[in-house]
C-alpha cells in the first residue's frame, strides 16, 4: 500500500510515516518508480509506535521495542533488554509524576493565598 493509505488507516500523518522510517521503525520496499509500499503489518506496526509512544516512549526506546512485538496484539516475548527498558520507563514516569505533583502543590498553594485576600 502506499504512504497515503497508511496514513488513512492509522491516523498518522505523511511526514511522521517518513520520519519514522528515517529513524528505521518502518522498512517500505520501493515500487520501480520509486514509491514507498508497504505491507499490510506496517499497519500494526504503526498502531504499536503509536501505543508505545502514548506510554511516553521515545523512538529510540521503542525502536528496541518493537522486535519484542509477537502476534497480532501488543504482547510483548521476553527480549534481552525489555526488562530493563521497562524498569526504566517506568521510573522516568514515576519522576515526571514527581514533578506534576510538585507543581500541582505550588499552583494550589498559590490559589490558596489569592483566594485568602
Amino acid at each position: 500500500m502506499r504512504i497515503g493509505e497508511l496514513s488513512k488507516r492509522t491516523g498518522v500523518s505523511l511526514r511522521m510515516l517518513r520520519y519514522y522510517e528515517a529513524e528505521g521503525l518502518l522498512k517500505p520496499k520501493r515500487t520501480s518508480s520509486g514509491y514507498r509500499d508497504y505491507a499490510q503489518d506496517e499497519v500494526q506496526t504503526v498502531e504499536r509506535i503509536k501505543l508505545l509512544g502514548s506510554a511516553g516512549m521515545t523512538l529510540a526506546t521503542i525502536h528496541k521495542f518493537l522486535p519484542c512485538v509477537r502476534g497480532e496484539g501488543s504482547v510483548f516475548e521476553p527480549c534481552d533488554e525489555l526488562r530493563n527498558v521497562l524498569h526504566e520507563q517506568i521510573h522516568l514516569s514515576d519522576q515526571k509524576a514527581e514533578k506534576l505533583a510538585q507543581s500541582r502543590n505550588i499552583l494550589e498553594r498559590f490559589l490558596h493565598e489569592i483566594e485568602q485576600e
